[in-house]
């Protein structure tokens, strides 16, 4: 059960760049969740998925091997899904329909949290640096935030609320 979160479904397991297609699987998963339950239930499925993450990656690291296998991709997961945060909580506080996920926040947000998972920035490179499961989340979920932060900041200029 652990590898199988841990891979989030054996995406994890797929050739080439796994973080990246955890991300991108991450995408459709959060659509649905949002569509299914908008911005309240993407939150929700965030936080349970992140405390299975930690049990997952600490069950799949434990007696030794590598600190971070890139097979782990459910830290990508949780943090594509907090760095759509912005887009879906905003689109849930508009009361926009369900099934409206505009692409310019999906896609900037896809960037912005592969930019930061991948360039490590701190303090994704601090986090990045501890042992175990903490060290394998954190450093997406804080990848996650700061993605978010920039999706938040586009949409505000894009829809003048800066100006």
């Amino acid at each position: 059960m652990s590898r199988l979160v841990a891979t989030f479904f054996y995406v994890g397991l797929l050739p080439r760049a796994p973080g990246t297609w955890g991300s991108l699987a991450a995408l459709p998963c959060a659509y649905l969740l949002h569509r299914l339950g908008g911005f309240p239930l993407l939150a929700i499925a965030t936080m349970a998925l992140a405390v299975l993450g930690f049990w997952a990656a600490g069950a799949e690291t434990r007696g030794g091997g590598d600190p971070d296998p890139g097979e782990i991709v459910v830290d990508e997961v949780v943090g594509q899904w907090i760095a759509l945060f912005p887009l879906s909580g905003g689109l849930w506080l508009a009361g926009a329909a369900p099934q409206v996920f505009p692409w310019p926040g999906w896609v900037g947000a896809f960037v912005m949290f592969r930019l930061f998972d991948i360039w490590k920035p701190w303090p994704v490179s601090w986090a990045d640096g501890l042992h175990g499961a903490t060290g394998i989340m954190l450093d997406d979920i804080l990848a996650g935030v700061m993605a978010a932060v920039v999706v938040a900041l586009a949409a505000a200029l894009a829809h003048g609320m800066l100006m």
